[in-house]
């Protein structure tokens, strides 16, 4: 996956301090098992094998059908525009994988004690409960053009991923084309699983704002996409924060 991770925990009971190490031992070599088997970087990785046609998916560990199974359906949620079979050099679940890992990383956090968890892969984010007190998580949409500033606050209860050429240039590819293309500056989805957030902000960005029809009819999923003039649009339940729903209407 090659980008830095950091996991934050937040208690309210007393909790042992080695228990939370193990907790998040745990969360890390859930990681590092994605990045060893989905590392297109990696030459003797389980994924960079099978595109090159050197193991079949039978031979290939478990993880592997899981995460293609899973790319298959935000294949079809988001009607061809998130495609990793229509990637150069051979199937490449990157858009997918990331946030997959995250949320299972997530998941090997929970236990008695913890009330909340955030683990943040390279700003895409997974979650559970909350930092303390009720309060919701809130998020940071950086703004493409200046990324010192915020466009909007988020409020999370789940996962948030964003997706742009604002960092790492013309990276994303158009499936219908073989091509590099980015129709917004940048693409934010928020919904219940990082693996399929993270899946739809790649769509999201490569379709532009006709992605937000496809958006509409998947439950839980929400998204809101910055043009390269600086409009914006969002479908219609994002869960913008109070203060950021007051601004902009």
């Amino acid at each position: 996956m090659g980008t830095v991770v950091t996991i934050d925990l937040y208690c309210e009971a007393v909790v042992e301090r080695s228990e939370l190490y193990v907790r998040a031992a745990r969360a890390r070599a859930v990681l590092q098992r994605a990045d060893a088997v989905f590392s297109t970087w990696k030459d003797q990785s389980p994924i960079t094998r099978l595109r090159r046609g050197e193991i079949t998916l039978t031979e290939a560990p478990a993880e592997v059908a899981q995460v293609l199974e899973g790319c298959e359906a935000a294949r079809s949620l988001s009607r061809g525009w998130f495609d990793p079979w229509a990637m150069p050099g051979g199937v490449d679940p990157t858009g997918y994988v990331k946030g997959w890992a995250a949320q299972r990383a997530l998941g090997a956090l929970a236990m008695v004690g913890v009330t909340g968890a955030i683990v943040n892969a390279a700003g895409d984010i997974a979650t559970f409960g909350n930092p303390g007190a009720g309060r919701p998580f809130r998020v940071g949409i950086v703004d493409p053009s200046d990324r010192g500033r915020l466009a909007c606050v988020v409020e999370l209860a789940g996962a948030v991923a964003t997706s742009g050429t604002y960092e790492r240039g013309a990276h994303l590819i158009d499936p219908r084309t073989g091509k590099a293309a980015a129709r917004v500056a940048s693409a934010t989805v928020t919904g219940p699983d990082l693996g399929l957030a993270d899946a739809l902000a790649t769509a999201l960005a490569v379709a532009g704002p006709e992605g937000l029809g496809f958006l509409e009819l998947i439950a839980g999923y929400e998204g809101f996409v910055i043009d390269h003039d600086g409009s914006w649009q969002s479908s219609a339940s994002f869960p913008f924060a109070p203060t950021e729903t007051q601004r902009r209407t």
